[in-house]
């Protein structure tokens, strides 16, 4: 609608619309293009609703009725729009997925990051479901804002398994355990970034849900804020082990495991310490002693019964011919 912007003007028009009464109309959106246009977005109205709207915005602005332009946003257009942005999002993970497997010549961490990433997309979508928030363009802004928060620390979490895999056949350590590592020593810096990231947001999302209750302010904060957190959250609860669990079926990371697990039974094995017995003797009148722990095994083939049982006699010690008595 063609008229003169001021400071007022929005409250103005709001108040034109709301003066009519209409039924479930609390999420109007009046907004300023320019100055000399204003834009009244409503629910689908009626005809005769609509004829009551443009005349009350006509009023407002000093126009005639027929000098309001109205445009509806039906269903088909809807469902046009809704494909349209289906191929486009099909079309970007096609191009990340390739982007992320050149760079890091591993097709198995694109398919973890893609799989992370629509984790963030689901997430979102079933909050704006269940909190019953309007899908507005401020929602797709937001929407395709996170995806590149979710990847920035999928591809951060990568990089450093990378690093930490570079010698994994020469080393001591399995692929799970480097990517586990790796997580370890992101973590604070992911989880510092993301604090930093959501307080302003979380900021918007107040000033926006709270002290203006319409607008996109909510809207757009309400997207980044769920799909910052949750893209944090699937960089290292899902994107990691998802990547760990696809490459430790690989033959070759598989084989390695296996080695490393035997390495570890055979030192194990070595390193246990060789069973001992106590010896029961005899030391004559005096009665029963035991003696010190011997080695079982420098015994030779004495069974634990006979060992419990066998005595050694001490036969006394004899004086020398030299010594006795005449």
């Amino acid at each position: 609608m063609p008229t003169r912007v001021t400071s007022t003007s929005v409250e103005d028009f709001r108040a034109a619309v709301h003066a009519l009464n209409l039924p479930n109309n609390d999420d109007l959106s009046v907004t300023t293009i320019g100055d000399g246009t204003v834009r009244v977005q409503t629910r689908s109205l009626s005809v005769e609703e609509v004829t009551k709207v443009k005349g009350a915005l006509a009023a407002q602005a000093g126009l005639k009725p027929d000098e309001v332009a109205y445009s509806l946003i039906g269903a088909s257009w809807g469902g046009q729009i809704t494909q349209q942005g289906l191929i486009a999002l099909g079309v970007f993970i096609v191009l990340v997925m390739l982007l992320i497997w050149g760079y890091f010549r591993d097709f198995k961490m694109s398919v973890s990051a893609i799989v992370a990433l629509i984790h963030d997309l689901i997430l979102t979508v079933g909050i704006y479901a269940l909190v019953g928030f309007t899908v507005t363009p401020a929602t797709l802004i937001g929407v395709l804002t996170i995806l590149g928060y979710s990847l920035y620390d999928t591809v951060v979490v990568f990089d450093k398994v990378r690093e930490n895999v570079r010698d994994l056949m020469h080393g001591r350590r399995t692929y799970s355990e480097a990517a586990n590592a790796a997580v370890n020593q992101v973590l604070v810096r992911s989880l510092n970034t993301t604090v930093i990231g959501v307080l302003p947001v979380a900021a918007l999302l107040t000033a926006g849900a709270f002290i203006l209750g319409v607008g996109p302010l909510k809207d757009l904060g309400l997207a980044l804020f769920v799909g910052m957190v949750s893209g944090a959250y699937s960089s290292v609860f899902i994107a990691t082990p998802l990547l760990a669990q696809l490459k430790e079926a690989e033959p070759e990371v598989r084989e390695h495991r296996e080695r490393l697990a035997r390495r570890a039974t055979r030192s194990t094995t070595k390193a246990a310490p060789a069973p001992t017995r106590t010896v029961v003797v005899d030391d004559g009148p005096g009665g029963l002693a035991e003696g010190p722990p011997v080695d079982a095994g420098k015994l030779g083939l004495v069974s634990a019964d006979e060992l419990k049982t066998r005595q050694t006699r001490v036969q006394p010690q004899r004086n020398p011919r030299s010594k006795r008595r005449k």
